[in-house]
């Protein structure tokens, strides 16, 4: 653990808080906690989640908008809702696609050791990002099957805080669901 992890850690699990809240200041630490973790993954040869660090701080941008301005299809504002099943086909089948693209990208053309355990929360989590940013709930579905993934491939690489975070990011994950399922 170094001070970049310490500091991305911090600045995650407020992030997260955030998000349960619906409060757009988590977009703005999402950023800078993707920033940092950009240099951790980097340093332990994750090189999809260090990539998927600067597509979060990108992402952010475009995902703090769509809090403060954005609106559904049919004018009204951005609210927590369900995805209708055609979205659910979407998700799963952008999920399996997304992965063997990226798993490959990362077997050919980087030196990590892990290229398709790298892919899958790499590939998955752009899903999530996506689904956070338009507040449909079942994001905090995606969370959690990228954290328990993510926990797993972190210990692995030695990064034990970040492998705590994201034991933390499960549980805060379930209690997203919750508190969104309750606005609706």
């Amino acid at each position: 653990m170094n001070w970049t992890e310490a500091a991305g850690f911090a600045l995650a699990l407020a992030m997260v808080g955030c998000n349960i809240r619906e409060i757009h200041w988590g977009w703005p630490l999402a950023i800078a906690s993707s920033i940092l973790y950009y240099f951790v993954f980097w340093d332990a040869r994750l090189y999809g989640d260090a990539v998927l660090q600067i597509f979060f701080a990108v992402v952010a941008l475009w995902g703090w908008f769509q809090w403060l301005r954005g609106r559904r299809g049919d004018g009204s504002a951005l609210k927590p809702v369900r995805l209708a099943p055609r979205g659910v086909a979407f998700t799963v089948t952008a999920c399996a696609l997304l992965w063997p693209v990226t798993g490959w990208f990362l077997d050919t053309y980087t030196d990590t050791d892990v290229p398709w355990w790298d892919a899958f929360p790499t590939s998955t989590s752009l899903v999530g990002q996506f689904m956070l940013g338009r507040k449909f709930i079942e994001n905090w579905l995606v969370w959690i099957v990228v954290n328990v993934v993510s926990v797993g491939l972190f210990v692995y690489k030695d990064l034990w805080l970040t492998a705590l975070l994201y034991t933390i990011f499960i549980g805060l994950s379930v209690v997203g669901w919750r508190a969104w399922k309750a606005r609706l």
